[in-house]
């Protein structure tokens, strides 16, 4: 509680948890939305739609945080949140398939230009070590409370309103956070080291490269995209479909997946106090793995019910939190302060190239070959994410400190190794963010 005394945090989480749930009430609403306007084919439509969202995240990511530091923080923030609630609301009178995918673009876009931007700025809010643990903590429990009440909520409001009115659910949200966020302080960022934009945008994606752990978080990210595949693009023709359920059971069995990621967020800050990120985020790619097989079992038998696919749903949002959780510790161990927004930055590209791959899989080969094929696929893309990030992150290394940040710069630029140099001495102060796919 002493983290919320801090008042220009308090003022961000709230905006935070607010459009969450906004959006939140908004992913429930598109999947419906997708099925009015193509039924069976809906999950096709989720298809493309999220593939449009991960292609636009995946470029504009870096080119906002190229440019994080030479605007003012604060107005960026609100103007994107201003934007994202205009073009909410336009998608509920949207009427043919392509007017969605235009609006999802629009909004996409200014998704991807405001989560990086917004994660570097908490690091700047809570300077504490111990407190930002917190403040890491704290944000995944948002996402995941988000991840089981918006159904709920959304379950509660269609037994007496139609879908069409969540879109006006998630614009309030975006207003209301663009509110909270003019409200709040907020520093503007630090110089990058890199002069040229090209350089600015390109040097986290370089740090991935030459680092050995987060080499590893590349890998780790197919799991959770592979695992996270199945339940956001295939629940709504799964249950509607498959099980034969209602809207409503759609939203709850969306609840499931949250509720397993709820329950693993709020044992996690004790757990990364005593275990390394390495073995957590390991953890978690053994539990996707099982998750996955469990679906295609599911399939495969043709005894699902709904007990067995919730079981599975919670199973795989426990295990996307187990990985997600500890990674923005990772990160601000390894590098400076004024590289965080390019890590970060290169995280949210990275990590959504990953979807990119995933979720024309779950959409487009779940809609022609079927649930099981589909699933199978995407059980062999976790195991390979999983086998190839133990390979390629090191044991014996914990991400802590100067020495392990110097240890994985294999072969520095001159500029990179001149702030690297500079900043002896203020490694061992590196805080750590958290970040969340899809």
């Amino acid at each position: 509680m002493r983290l919320f005394a801090i008042r220009d945090y308090r003022h961000l989480f709230s905006a935070q948890v607010i459009a969450l749930f906004g959006a939140g009430l908004a992913t429930v609403a598109l999947a419906l939305l997708a099925y009015d306007l193509a039924g069976p084919n809906a999950g096709a439509v989720l298809g493309t739609a999220l593939t449009i969202k991960m292609v636009l995240y995946v470029v504009i990511a870096p080119l906002a945080a190229a440019y994080a530091d030479r605007i003012p923080r604060r107005a960026f923030l609100v103007t994107l949140d201003v934007v994202r609630a205009g073009v909410v609301l336009g998608l509920p009178f949207g009427t043919e398939i392509w007017q969605i995918y235009v609006l999802i673009a629009l909004l996409q876009a200014s998704s991807a230009a405001f989560t990086p931007t917004f994660q570097a700025v908490i690091p700047d809010i809570v300077t504490d070590k111990n407190a930002y643990t917190r403040a890491l903590s704290a944000s995944q429990v948002a996402y995941t409370m988000e991840s089981l009440l918006s159904p709920v909520l959304a379950a509660l409001a269609l037994s007496f309103m139609t879908f069409n009115w969540l879109f006006t659910g998630t614009s309030v949200g975006f207003i209301v956070s663009a509110g909270l966020v003019l409200s709040t302080r907020i520093p503007n960022a630090r110089l990058s080291a890199h002069t040229k934009a090209w350089d600015r945008a390109a040097a986290g994606i370089r740090t991935f490269v030459r680092t050995p752990r987060l080499r590893g978080i590349m890998a780790l990210n197919l799991v959770v995209a592979a695992a996270g595949s199945i339940v956001i693009v295939n629940t709504v023709n799964y249950v509607r479909d498959e099980l034969g359920g209602s809207q409503t059971d759609v939203s709850w069995m969306l609840a499931a997946s949250g509720g397993g990621t709820l329950l693993t967020a709020l044992i996690l800050p004790r757990v990364l106090d005593r275990v390394a990120e390495r073995t957590v985020m390991v953890t978690g790619a053994v539990v996707l793995v099982a998750g996955t097989a469990g679906a295609v079992v599911l399939t495969a038998t043709g005894a699902a019910t709904y007990l067995g696919t919730a079981l599975v749903w919670a199973v795989i949002g426990g295990g996307m939190a187990l990985i997600v959780t500890p990674t923005g510790r990772v990160l601000r161990a390894s590098v400076e302060p004024n590289r965080i927004p390019e890590v970060f930055a290169a995280q949210f590209s990275l990590s959504h190239l990953a979807w990119l791959l995933t979720y024309p899989i779950a959409g487009w080969i779940g809609t022609s070959v079927g649930f099981t094929t589909t699933w199978f696929i995407l059980a062999v893309l976790a195991v390979l994410g999983a086998v190839t990030a133990v390979a390629l992150w090191p044991r014996t290394d914990t991400g802590e400190g100067e020495a392990a940040a110097r240890r994985d710069r294999v072969s520095p630029e001159p500029l990179d190794l001149a702030v690297t140099e500079a900043a002896q001495g203020t490694l061992a102060a590196c805080q750590c963010s958290s970040t969340r796919t899809a």
